[in-house]
């Protein structure tokens, strides 16, 4: 359909499925997306400026990727960090098919792909990274990141990738005016017109 987006629950496109070759964590991996997802054809460059800027994801505990489309992110936080548990959480019901079985032809046997609502609420991350999607529109990212951020650990941090045209500069000032003294947040880097925006959570 002309109007459906990456972000539809259901895309009813066909789904066209493709073969991408790709390296994450360093490892070079041939994983399947397809038509009615983010980025189709391969890593996009967002998500390529967040996982060479960001630094190591903790190595146990839970971690965090919103919005995982096809998987990249959250293979690589898992492959970076085995002793780890990874969640994946997104809408598109499509993506979620295709994450799982990356991860798995990836051999990250410790990554949990899910809809947001079937992660336990009390669950809380050391490390959250995300290339957030930005085009469902100013308040519906907004309150997926006021539901995601704030269950941060205490320590923890999340390292969000935002291009510059479209806000990485006034979402930064709205995480910093929204999140209070309980986090800081900064610009870690400026990359081919994306910034990585980093939230730590201190008390």
């Amino acid at each position: 359909m002309a109007n459906e987006h990456y972000f539809s629950a259901n895309p009813s496109s066909p789904v066209r499925e493709r073969q991408v070759h790709v390296t994450l964590a360093g490892r070079p991996l041939t994983l399947s997306t397809a038509a009615g997802v983010f980025s189709p054809d391969g890593v996009d460059r967002g998500t390529k400026v967040l996982l060479g800027s960001a630094p190591p994801p903790a190595t146990s505990g839970a971690l965090l990727d919103i919005g995982c489309g096809w998987g990249p992110i959250a293979i690589t936080m898992a492959l970076e960090s085995p002793d780890a548990q990874v969640w994946g959480v997104d809408v598109n019901e499509r993506v979620l098919g295709l994450a799982r079985a990356n991860a798995a032809t990836a051999g990250a046997s410790n990554v949990t792909i899910a809809l947001p609502d079937d992660v336990p609420t009390d669950l809380r991350f050391r490390t959250i990274w995300s290339n957030p999607p930005i085009r469902v529109g100013k308040d519906e990212l907004h309150q997926i990141l006021l539901t995601w951020l704030p269950r941060l650990e205490v320590g923890g941090d999340a390292w969000l990738v935002v291009s510059k045209d479209l806000g990485g500069d006034s979402l930064q000032r709205w995480l910093h005016d929204t999140l209070g003294p309980d986090h800081t947040v900064s610009r870690a880097s400026t990359d081919k017109g994306f910034r990585v925006i980093r939230v730590h959570r201190v008390a």
